[in-house]
């Protein structure tokens, strides 16, 4: 199987007892992983990038806890492998992290629809984001889901430029009520790199 159509399967999974042995070790290595992969976008809203490898130790975490077998691993597949990104482009879950209730359901209420207003520029071009279309994230009274999936798609051409490395790359947000860009360090841009094939 090429890596622009892999997928998390059963034979991908470490056995459940080999996995709980060294599941401290694991999630460590998979939190200096993901170091490069976060990037926090003004006060409340953080990407955290996907990839094969954060979505299999997902499947690996859920199944540790819920013990649910071949029968919880068939729907799990179902939810996390369409987060692996498929060699073309960039997934993000991105949360808007705000501890207090009152003032997290008030944000939400006012930013509906911003995951339409998601965007990457690669040295001034502008890639517009495509949200995950498996439930919509902005309710019918108009409040924003605080969890977001969200789709790049490049082409060859910024591919290219993006593993070249020597590029600068910005990661905005242009919502009336939320607008940011920040900049990738070379640090991220490295290790988004590896999702492309």
């Amino acid at each position: 199987m090429s890596k622009e159509e892999r997928q998390i399967e059963k034979k991908d999974l470490i056995p459940a007892d080999i996995y709980t042995k060294n599941r401290k070790q694991i999630r460590k290595d998979l939190i200096e992983f993901k170091k490069n992969r976060r990037i926090a976008l003004g006060p409340y809203a953080t990407f955290y990038f996907e990839s094969f490898e954060t979505m299999l130790a997902q499947v690996q975490e859920m199944l540790h806890i819920e013990k649910g077998g071949d029968e919880q691993l068939k729907d799990e597949l179902i939810a996390y492998n369409p987060l692996v990104p498929n060699g073309k482009e960039l997934i993000a879950t991105l949360m808007f992290e705000i501890d207090n209730p009152l003032s997290r359901g008030a944000f939400l209420g006012k930013v509906g629809g911003i995951e339409e207003k998601i965007f990457m520029k690669i040295d001034n071009e502008e890639v517009k984001a495509v949200p995950e279309t498996d439930v919509d994230r902005t309710s019918a009274e108009g409040k924003a889901s605080s969890v977001q999936f969200i789709h790049f798609k490049f082409n060859d051409d910024q591919i290219s430029k993006i593993k070249s490395g020597n590029i600068n790359i910005e990661l905005g947000i242009d919502h009336k009520e939320y607008a940011h860009t920040t900049k990738l360090t070379e640090d991220n841009v490295k290790s988004l790199s590896a999702d492309f094939i």
